[in-house]
């Protein structure tokens, strides 16, 4: 016997994405991107949430094709401009409406987000990190849907 762990013991399992999270992750956030919306769906339109004083979200639709519409979801601080980019986090997402599922396929520093990254790796992203971007999409709508005040015109009839 010894008591030096053997070599199955010892070898790490390589990370596999849960597919299955993932895409119920983005149908979730598909839906929930629409609700944000609303009927702010034309090129160039943007929706504006304010959160407090001095927090907001701003959303704004760069791209419509066919099937796809690409948006950019960045988040504002009202008191402190002088803030460095990376206090304003932004993420572009693909809204696929045949699929019917949103992806964030650009985030702050990370210009193309990929599936799986290996660990360690010089940039620090977890292994995980498609998964944990499109979480925190998710939470950024929950807080836009639970918290944010949107200004909106009144039409009067004269």
């Amino acid at each position: 016997m010894s008591f030096f762990p053997s070599s199955k013991v010892n070898r790490k399992k390589k990370y596999q994405p849960n597919l299955v999270s993932l895409m119920s992750l983005c149908a979730n956030n598909y839906f929930l991107l629409l609700k944000v919306q609303a009927d702010q769906t034309q090129l160039d339109e943007q929706r504006h949430f304010f959160i407090n004083d001095y927090l907001a979200y701003k959303i704004t639709v760069n791209e419509i094709t066919r099937y796809t519409s690409l948006i950019t979801f960045e988040q504002k601080i009202l008191d402190n401009n002088t803030l460095p980019s990376v206090l304003h986090p932004r993420m572009v997402i693909r809204l696929y409406h045949d699929a019917r599922m949103a992806e964030v396929i650009s985030s702050q520093d990370i210009h193309q987000v990929k599936p799986r990254y290996d660990y360690p790796n010089e940039q620090m992203h977890q292994q995980d990190e498609k998964q944990q971007i499109n979480q925190f999409l998710n939470e950024w709508l929950h807080l836009c849907l639970h918290q944010g005040q949107v200004k909106v015109s009144l039409l009067t009839n004269q």
